[in-house]
């Protein structure tokens, strides 16, 4: 019988639903149809396929083709499927084996003299090739990265003809190694930012707790040089996270990384779209806050950024995922990233000042570009001042402080209380855990009863300084916060708006 069955995946969000390549060879004019909700680049197969198999010295069957593409309602997009076709007109024509091709699932593109390139989204389809427990064939250009999964044979080839051998078992191709992803990639020691004690107190409460945090102050005070430092305190993710991490950069086209456990560290111009920043297209992509999944998004000039693009920033901040709905697909990717924003308070940067000519309604104007709404839903508020005279003549100011590695390994300790006790980071307790981690007695309820009415806190900034208040606590594995680690957590709610003229 002239029908052949092949295994590949398609892609579909994170998810690598399989799709089987049935193909038949029929009497009657020659003719080569594809069916099964193809896209354009799927049709234009057809004639990479036919190349590859006439130069790799094979007989392309000179009858008709019928490629079947199932389920038939799953969009089949990108060129993908080329060499699972290839591989089906070859069995059906009976010039490679049919036994075989049960134990493995094929992925990859055809160039016209047979050759094999890499395509986009490999590690999805290695993940769930992992778990059907079958082999993966496919380029060189992917096996790195399909290696990921442990638990996988990846068989790596760089020509059609390679394939055809190893099913025949003439030469049969050997299981790739992956390369050893490194797991201590340099960062910019956060002693090179001069003073601002506060902030790298409150960027090490951050990394403790995965609390987001806004920088407000004049130009060149150092914002930036804190946020693109906090990568450098962060613990290193585990296997899963990493795993996951790269199949979102992996969906994206970003390519492979050899920092594989190092956090992401993504930072969007201003002038970046809605669709940029949360992810979407026709064919959904992830965004921005995808890419920095299990890392940082930092938001330079926060201001300048269109208030449509900060405003649908809300669901993933509180969620940690965004859903994007569109007539193709609905997909959900995850979004448990941690915000940190860095802002002037006024147009021109230098608010208090003898050079700030601002008018109290400009500045009304440019503050009110970040909502309430947001502004509650960032946890650490924090100054950051111009430097005195006498710290920059220093001699030594760029070697003051402590080195990454011992505020990370404050960070690393902490972050181990809070898993071992609550099996997530304090930023993402929901009210019930920060009630049992957090148990106020009568002196601290009077406390915090005149906080919420001086502060004017809503119960969501309530319940986010709870929350900080308990990574301060872990930072010295304190039992429970007490009024100390309260008052320093409302120290960091400082409200810049309140700085007007």
């Amino acid at each position: 019988m002239s029908l052949s069955i092949v295994n590949t995946r398609a892609k579909l969000g994170l998810s690598a639903p399989l799709v089987s390549v049935e193909v038949h060879l029929s009497n009657g004019l020659p003719a080569f149809n594809i069916v099964g909700l193809p896209e354009t680049a799927v049709k234009e197969s057809k004639d990479r396929v036919r190349s590859a198999i006439l130069n790799s010295h094979f007989e392309f069957p000179n009858r008709r083709i019928t490629v079947n593409l199932a389920p038939a309602e799953l969009p089949k997009g990108g060129s993908r499927f080329d060499l699972a076709i290839a591989i089906g007109i070859l069995a059906a024509s009976d010039q490679i084996p049919k036994q075989p091709l049960k134990d493995y699932e094929f992925i990859g593109e055809l160039a016209l003299s047979g050759e094999l390139r890499g395509v986009e989204a490999v590690l999805p389809s290695a993940m769930a090739c992992a778990t059907a427990d079958k082999q993966l064939i496919v380029s060189q250009q992917n096996a790195n990265e399909a290696s990921l999964v442990e638990s996988i044979t990846v068989l790596a080839a760089k020509h059609l003809l390679e394939v055809s051998a190893h099913l025949y078992q003439s030469q049969p191709l050997t299981a790739w190694v992956a390369t050893a992803a490194t797991k201590d990639a340099k960062h910019p020691e956060i002693s090179d930012v001069i003073g601002q004690k506060q902030a790298k107190r409150a960027l090490e409460i951050a990394a403790c707790g995965g609390h987001h945090m806004l920088l407000f102050g004049p130009p060149g005070t150092g914002k930036s040089m804190l946020a693109g430092r906090l990568a450098g305190i962060l613990p290193s993710m585990s296997n899963q996270q990493a795993l996951q991490v790269a199949c979102i950069h992996s969906l994206a086209n970003k390519g492979f990384s050899k920092d594989l456990f190092e956090r992401p560290f993504r930072s969007p111009h201003h002038s970046a779209s809605a669709i940029a920043i949360v992810g979407g297209g026709s064919s959904p992509q992830p965004g921005e806050i995808s890419l920095a999944h299990q890392g940082v998004l930092f938001l330079d000039e926060l201001p300048e950024f269109q208030r449509s693009v900060l405003e649908v920033l809300r669901e993933p901040l509180e969620s940690g995922e965004i859903n994007i709905s569109r007539a193709a697909a609905q997909l959900c990717f995850p979004a448990q990233f941690q915000l940190i924003a860095a802002m002037n308070p006024c147009p021109c940067g230098y608010l208090g000042s003898q050079r700030c000519q601002c008018s109290a309604e400009k500045i009304a104007r440019y503050q009110g570009k970040i909502s309430g709404p947001i502004l509650d839903r960032i946890d650490l508020h924090i100054p950051v001042n111009s430097i005195e005279n006498k710290q920059l003549f220093q001699a030594e100011a760029q070697q003051q402080g402590e080195s990454n590695q011992q505020i990370r390994q404050r960070v690393c300790d902490a972050r181990a209380i809070q898993i071992a006790r609550q099996g997530t980071v304090n930023a993402r307790l929901d009210n019930q855990q920060l009630k049992k981690v957090c148990p106020l007695n009568q002196q601290q309820q009077d406390f915090l009863d005149r906080a919420i009415n001086s502060y004017k806190l809503s119960t969501r900034s309530f319940h986010r300084l709870l929350k900080v208040a308990r990574s301060i606590a872990d930072l010295v594995a304190m039992e429970v916060p007490d009024i100390p680690q309260y008052q320093e957590a409302l120290s960091y709610r400082s409200n810049f708006r309140a700085s007007k003229p």
